[in-house]
């Protein structure tokens, strides 16, 4: 008997990033919803049932309330990007979409000015000696 073709290796991976694209794609194309501005999706993290689907997704203004109106847009038109996303992916089990603000970027950002910062500092103490 043949093996279910989920214990493909790297299957999962695949799928994830066929999500990531066709939702990127959905929503830059035919979601209209204002409150979803200019979103980048960065990852898809999905089951190994491929039951549920993390979306994490960055935005252009990292403001706390603009995060949590695009979350919520999200959210409620979860139900339309599914279906879309059910007419572009052929798999048996479509996930749920589970919308994640992703704070990596911004993390980064602060790490390395934090990096500038003392490397600055270091070389005013180098100099001072």
């Amino acid at each position: 008997m043949a093996k279910h073709s989920k214990n493909i290796p790297g299957r999962g991976l695949r799928v994830a990033d066929q999500i990531q694209r066709d939702l990127a794609e959905i929503i830059w194309s035919e979601l209209k919803d204002p409150r979803v501005g200019m979103i980048t999706l960065t990852e898809v993290q999905l089951t190994a049932d491929y039951a549920h689907a993390k979306v994490y997704f960055t935005t252009l203004v990292d403001d706390p309330v603009a995060v949590k109106n695009t979350i919520e847009a999200l959210v409620k038109a979860s139900g339309f990007l599914r279906n879309q996303l059910g007419l572009r992916l052929h798999i048996h089990t479509l996930p749920q979409l589970h919308f994640v603000h992703d704070t990596s970027t911004m993390r980064g950002i602060a790490m390395s000015r934090l990096i500038d910062e003392a490397n600055a500092t270091r070389a005013k103490d180098d100099g001072e000696e």
